[in-house]
């Protein structure tokens, strides 16, 4: 490598900024009737790609609190979400002026059991549920699209343990 070359380099490096960071929330339903398990996903205002609700922090809010907030607000879902985190993926994001930021999103889950009529933006995106897979494949972001896949095998095992707890605690021993 070159003088000139190392200096380009290590010039872009220093001006370089860390990805901001943003918290989100992958939104489940568990089907009654058949325990099949379905995954929230929206599309973005502006490019109208398939992402998952997401927001910059708040003040006075844990990360998991906000990647509930924005999921009221952007597809008005409520629920019990996770404290610990899922993981986390990055990607680009265009601000209003043009500008290009690199975002890093942790991300928790959110068991829906509500969904509101009315939030703030309310015909500004379009809603589908789908499976862990349809979902994996819609997404544009490889690491989002592990997360989903990570996610299905764990409340894949999840339900399976509560099913054994639930068919083992049904069953009675006959007295001899």
């Amino acid at each position: 490598m070159t003088l000139l070359a190392r200096l380009a380099s290590d010039v872009q490096l220093m001006f370089r900024r860390p990805p901001r960071q943003q918290y989100g929330a992958i939104c489940y339903r568990v089907k009654k009737k058949s325990d099949d398990v379905e995954v929230m996903l929206m599309t973005s205002r502006d490019t109208g790609r398939w992402v998952i609700p997401k927001g910059w922090p708040m003040t006075g809010k844990c990360a998991h609190e906000v990647a509930a907030q924005e999921a009221f607000e952007e597809a008005g879902v409520r629920g019990a979400v996770e404290t610990e985190t899922l993981g986390a993926y990055s990607y680009s994001k265009v601000l209003r002026d043009g500008v290009q930021v690199a975002c890093k999103v942790q991300v928790y889950a959110l068991e829906v059991t509500d969904m509101a009529k009315n939030f703030k933006e309310k015909g500004e995106r379009r809603i589908e549920w789908v499976s862990f897979d349809e979902a994996a494949g819609r997404v544009r972001e490889p690491e989002l699209r592990g997360l989903f896949l990570a996610f299905k095998q764990k409340i894949t095992e999840r339900l399976s343990a509560k099913a054994a707890k639930q068919g083992s605690a049904g069953k009675q021993i006959p007295a001899e």
